[in-house]
């Protein structure tokens, strides 16, 4: 970490605070209190609101769609594009308004940044892998005293979205394509991520090899052999398989849900015939029926690129960001025309989109291995749930190595906990809230800090 780019104190970084230790942690989870710390998580009397801060809310999303590129995309290679002899020409810097873009890697994502934002003044708190990855999940230092507990950001919009789920909501809240670092947390297993990997053909599992009727059959042996399960009684876990099984019989009885998941090979062609395409559609899918799901993450993986970046085969910048500006570009075109479910609003108003990795990489020339290592200065892109377009947020110096303007009422760096209050403030989330059900009775914020003003929305966003 550069001197400059170390803005914290003891008193004000989450690696400074909590000072509660792991084996603590685990020496807790060993005892009862962990298997019945469950009340009523609905209930607004667990509910704190802010002290000295007024929660901003901007209420003009209502879906999520986080694109997680894990690994750690060069930011000054693509969203704070930064020239030099290292530069190779496959990128093709062009001019497109006030934003230098890199038009041979990213054409058709190049298209819509009337629709894009971007934040260059963004700073991780880890150089690490796992620990920035979490972090960036859980809006919190996974190593602090609430990161053994603490819910994924999805799990967070799930909960707060059962409040306003009907009956035609058949879909999980929270649905994760391509794995996440972080799970429901202390909450109710039914906040957590519901894994998909994306296929053309769709869920196997929403149907029975035995046919409806026997499933049937089983269903109803099952509850009235097992009502403790349903009862609760057994204590949490029990409760959570509950819901599971029941969330799970709901999706194969509904027979529209597995077309949600499934896609033709003309889509599948058109968003680039890869992983991250198909999760992508799966996505849209989702978001679009409106049927529940109101927080997606798709993870796209190998962007730790610390040798062979300019490659044009194997596993490099190129190839990868050939796969990306296929897929994303090819989803923002469909969700800018497609109607949401709001009159005159497309899908594209209706869901914030975000983009980000869980750091950045180095700058100017790249390194004598042929890539980049790993750099906390980053940089976010953003879509959508009321973001206005063709606008930057913050400055870097030449290089890109520091902030020549922070380019936000804050006036500092845009910390993981900052873009995760945006989140939570466009869906109409209040990221001060303190709950008062968490395990450690230590009182968990949403957002570590934000009740006290420390952390904030990017409101220049909007």
């Amino acid at each position: 970490m550069k001197k400059d780019d170390c803005t914290c104190t003891q008193n004000s970084s989450p690696f400074w605070s909590g000072g509660f230790s792991r084996r603590r942690f685990l020496q807790i989870a060993g005892t009862s209190l962990m298997a019945s710390y469950f009340p009523d998580v609905l209930n607004a009397g667990l509910l704190e609101s802010a002290t000295t801060a007024a929660p901003l809310l901007q209420n003009s999303a209502k879906n999520c769609l986080l694109i997680f590129l894990a690994g750690g995309i060069s930011q000054v290679d693509t969203f704070d594009l930064k020239e030099g002899s290292w530069t190779p020409p496959a990128l093709a810097p062009a001019t497109a308004g006030s934003v230098r873009w890199p038009q041979g890697l990213f054409p058709k994502i190049g298209q819509h940044l009337d629709q894009l934002a971007l934040i260059r003044s963004g700073l991780a708190w880890a150089a690490v892998h796992p620990l920035a990855q979490k972090w960036a999940q859980i809006a919190r230092n996974p190593s602090g005293a609430t990161g053994g507990i603490a819910p994924h950001i999805g799990s967070v919009v799930a909960l707060e979205a059962q409040l306003h789920r009907r009956s035609t909501d058949v879909l999980p809240g929270f649905v994760a394509l391509n794995g996440t670092v972080a799970g429901a947390g202390y909450f109710p297993a039914s906040n957590g991520p519901f894994a998909v990997q994306a296929a053309q053909s769709g869920l196997a599992a929403l149907t029975h090899p035995d046919g409806a009727s026997r499933l049937t059959k089983r269903w109803n042996l099952l509850n009235a052999l097992d009502d403790a399960r349903k009862s609760g009684e057994l204590g949490s876990d029990s409760a959570d398989m509950a819901d599971y099984y029941d969330e799970g019989k709901a999706l194969i009885d509904s027979p529209d849900v597995n077309a949600l998941f499934t896609f033709s090979s003309e889509e599948r062609t058109r968003y680039g015939a890869s992983v991250i395409g198909d999760s992508l559609i799966v996505a849209r899918n989702l978001l679009a029926a409106d049927k529940g799901t109101r927080f997606v993450q798709v993870t796209d993986t190998n962007w730790d690129h610390h040798s062979n970046i300019y490659g044009t085969t194997g596993i490099s910048l190129l190839t990868k960001g050939k796969a990306f500006d296929d897929a994303l570009g090819a989803l923002l075109s469909d969700m800018s025309t497609r109607n949401g479910s709001t009159p005159g609003k497309t899908l594209l108003d209706e869901t914030l989109v975000v983009v980000l990795g869980e750091f950045g990489r180095t700058v100017g020339p790249i390194t004598p291995n042929g890539g980049r290592d790993h750099y906390l200065r980053m940089s976010v892109m953003l879509a959508g749930g009321g973001v206005r377009g063709r606008r930057v947020i913050g400055r870097t110096n030449a290089d890109g190595s520091a902030v020549a303007e922070f380019g936000w009422s804050a006036n500092r760096d845009v910390r993981p906990e900052d873009i995760t209050a945006t989140m939570y403030s466009a869906l109409g989330i209040d990221y001060t809230t303190v709950r008062h059900d968490d395990p450690l009775n230590r009182g968990f914020e949403y957002v570590p800090f934000a009740k006290d003003g420390t952390y904030s929305p990017v409101k220049e966003l909007f």
